[in-house]
This record gives C-alpha cells, sequence and structure tokens, in this order.
C-alpha cells in the first residue's frame, strides 16, 4: 500500500470525529508494522479524550516497533487536556512519521516536528495537504480570525423561492433532506437566524434526534422586537439561546433575559454587526456555525463576505410569485462580476432533492460588515 492510500485512510478516519471533537481538529492515525502491514488506526474521538495517535498504537501494540505512523496533523507537543502525543510516538517505537501538514496552534506549529526529528524519527509533512487542510478548515479559520466557519443553508424551489407569497414554505424539501439538516445541526456549535424568522415560523432550531453537539441558538435582532412566547423560550433548558441586538433596544429583552437567554448589546447603533457576532461566537471557541436564515440574516452575511460554504436543497417544483421569498436578502451586488464565487462544488440526488454544497474558493479571514 502506497503513502498516498495509507494517508486517504488517515483522513477518513479522521472524519468521524466531526462535530465531537472542536474546538480540537478532528485527526485521524494509520499504523504499519515494519513490513508496511497496517497494524492499528485510530482518530481522535470526542473533545478531552485520547488522541488519534494513542488510539492507534493501543490497536498495534508493540507491533509499531520500526514502522510508520501516517497522521492528517503534526502530533502535539504539549500538555493540554491530554499528554503531549510526541511523548507517546517516541515511545511506540515507528521509525517514520509521515504527517499531512504542520500543526499552526501556537503551542505546536513545528515543535512537535521537531521532538521527533530530535529523537531519531524521520518525519515526512505535506502529503495530501490540500485534503488535510479542507477537513480542518474550521479549526484554521478559528486560529487565524478567531471567528468560526459559517455555513449558509436553505431549501429553495427550482425557480429560487423559500417560499410562496403568503409565507408558506412547509415543506418544500423532502423528509430525507430534512434528516441531513437535523444531522448537521447535530454538529454545529450555534444555529443563526433573523427576527423575521422567530415570528413567522417559531422554530425550535434543535437537532432531533440529537447528534453529538448541542447548538446554541442565536437570534439576530437590531430592534430588540422578539414575541413574549415561542419555542425557544419554552425549550431554553434543552439548548441555550443567544440574542444579539443594539445597545438602544437592549432593554425590550429583559423579559427574555428572565427566561434563561443570554442578551447582547453589540457596540453598533443600527444593527448587530455581522464581525461583531462572530468575534464573540469565536470567543466562545465555537468553530462551526450554521445560518438558517431568513433573508435578511443571510443577506448580512453575504454583504459582509462572511459565508464559507453553502448547503442548499432544491426541491423539484416551481413556486412562482414577484413576490414570494428568495433564499438571501441584503444589499446584494451590483454586477454580475461581483458575484461571490464558490468553488469545491458536491452535488447529491436525495429522494428528488438535489443538495449542492459549496465552498468559498479563497477562504480568507477577512469580513466586511
Amino acid at each position: 500500500m502506497s503513502d498516498t492510500f495509507l494517508m486517504h485512510r488517515a483522513l477518513a478516519l479522521a472524519g468521524r470525529g466531526r462535530g465531537a471533537v472542536e474546538p480540537n481538529p478532528m485527526v485521524g492515525a494509520v499504523v504499519t508494522d515494519a513490513t508496511g502491514t497496517v497494524v492499528g488506526e485510530g482518530w481522535h474521538e470526542r473533545f478531552g479524550g485520547p488522541h488519534a495517535e494513542v488510539h492507534a498504537f493501543a490497536a498495534a501494540g508493540d507491533r509499531a516497533r520500526g514502522g510508520t505512523l501516517y497522521l492528517t496533523l503534526e502530533p502535539c507537543c504539549h500538555q493540554g487536556k491530554t499528554p503531549p502525543c510526541t511523548d507517546a510516538v517516541l515511545r511506540s517505537g515507528v521509525r517514520r512519521v509521515v504527517a499531512a501538514m504542520a500543526d499552526p496552534f501556537p503551542k505546536v506549529a513545528g515543535g512537535g516536528i521537531g521532538l521527533l526529528r530530535a529523537g531519531g524519527v524521520t518525519v515526512d509533512v505535506g502529503l495530501c495537504e490540500a485534503e488535510a487542510r479542507t477537513l480542518n478548515a474550521p479549526y484554521l479559520k478559528l486560529l487565524a480570525t478567531g471567528m468560526p466557519w459559517v455555513i449558509a443553508k436553505w431549501a429553495m424551489s427550482l425557480d429560487g423561492k423559500i417560499a410562496t407569497r403568503t409565507g408558506d414554505s412547509k415543506w418544500i424539501s423532502n423528509e430525507t433532506s430534512r434528516r441531513r439538516v437535523h444531522d448537521l445541526r447535530g454538529r454545529v456549535d450555534a444555529i443563526v437566524v433573523g427576527r423575521v424568522t422567530v415570528f413567522a415560523d417559531d422554530p425550535l432550531l434543535t437537532a432531533r434526534p440529537p447528534g453529538p453537539r448541542v447548538a446554541a441558538r442565536v437570534v439576530m435582532s437590531a430592534s430588540g422586537d422578539l414575541p413574549a412566547k415561542c419555542k425557544l423560550l419554552d425549550t431554553i433548558d434543552e439548548a441555550p439561546v443567544i440574542v444579539y441586538t443594539t445597545p438602544e433596544n437592549e432593554g425590550k429583552l429583559r423579559a427574555w433575559s428572565k427566561c434563561g437567554a443570554e442578551v447582547i448589546a453589540l457596540s453598533r447603533e443600527t444593527t448587530p454587526s455581522v464581525r461583531d457576532v462572530l468575534h464573540d461566537l469565536g470567543r466562545r471557541r465555537f468553530t462551526n456555525i450554521l445560518i438558517e436564515g431568513g433573508a435578511g440574516v443571510l443577506g448580512s452575511f453575504l454583504d459582509a463576505d462572511a459565508i464559507d460554504e453553502v448547503q442548499a436543497y432544491v426541491a423539484p417544483v416551481l413556486i412562482g410569485g414577484v413576490v414570494a421569498r428568495s433564499p438571501v436578502g441584503g444589499e446584494g451586488v451590483e454586477w454580475v462580476q461581483n458575484a461571490k464565487r464558490f468553488g469545491d462544488v458536491t452535488t447529491e440526488v436525495i429522494d428528488g432533492d438535489v443538495w449542492v454544497r459549496a465552498k468559498r474558493n479563497e477562504p480568507g479571514p477577512s469580513v466586511n460588515g
């Protein structure tokens, strides 16, 4: 088996930790013996738990001696919630480590590679680095910018409508698509909506059935006008609620505060700034957030160039109507040549719906709003 084949296996193992390990990175490990036979595998299974290397070496035992460790990320070299993984690598007796990429986390940042080389282990870095960076793009963005990865999600008709002219939207997508959305909800740190969605849909914004994470329900409301009773407040013991508003309207939300919601007045006077919201969520070490609507909130994130990934469910129906709503509002761009370009496109047919996932072509730290 080639190095590339084994690294692809390690990357596949790493993906099993999605939603369970954040804000840590997803990491996978494969160990071969001296003949190149796979003798151990592992992945980082949960935040605070043993890292991928530890699981792989536990499976390999003494067979790892003289072999090779394939790892999707440089091993840690500092004491955190678990001991340094470099210690486990050196104890294992492997003669070679193949790492997809260095870890930019400041307490590692090449230190793990240096310790292994000083200990006589051959270390090769860079195999399948692009795939490893894509896998852990949210982790890398949080480290680089202090802001989480932003996923915009919507379901729409073939003609780009998310509701009829009367506001009816249940259900445009099919049941299988909706199950996939619930799976996504169970793997993110926060689900963001605007005031209009709370009034119009009275959503729960929970994952059903529950996933490995319990997402905070986030409402952006510049006016502070929110219903006195809603499902978000009724279920506040099941999942936290955060409301972002402006200082002048914070007083309108005292009832929400008394119910247990966290009300945060941001510095801007006219509307909660996308930049300020993302920095506050990043301060909480939220790694992935899901924007579920409505069109105003999605538009504000698009105008701020803050959307990293889109997941759209396109149903084979036509709705029509000049005033029927489309997914994304905001100011938008004046010229098509200035449209936000996305790449890394994946499509899949889900019981007749078409699922489209696309990621921004050049993920970067800037947020304009």
